[in-house]
């Protein structure tokens, strides 16, 4: 988000304490489905599919990939980070919270 698009929107921080129950299960998801490699994309990965759930709860495959879309990772290929959207979608609680 540039300066000026955020002005008077509310804002959620990946190390925010009291973020919300949906982004303390994302980043388990992410950690228990390997949804991470070397660390640097994961904070817009995380905040990218906490959003893409809250806006589309049911989001296919093809609309996560679609979520995801500006954020690049060169470690995974995504298959694991969609993999860890998918089974945070689940409603499944993963092991590492």
């Amino acid at each position: 988000v540039r300066g000026g698009e955020g002005q008077g929107r509310g804002h959620t921080s990946r190390g925010a304490r009291g973020a919300g129950r949906e982004l303390l299960h994302m980043q388990g998801a992410f950690s228990g489905c390997h949804g991470l490699e070397c660390g640097v994309c994961t904070p817009g990965m995380v905040m990218s599919a906490v959003q893409r759930l809250a806006d589309n709860p049911k989001a296919t495959e093809a609309e996560i990939r679609e979520g995801l879309d500006g954020n690049i990772c060169r470690c995974t290929g995504y298959q694991n980070i969609v993999k860890s959207i998918q089974f945070c979608q689940s409603g499944a609680t993963p092991t590492t919270v």
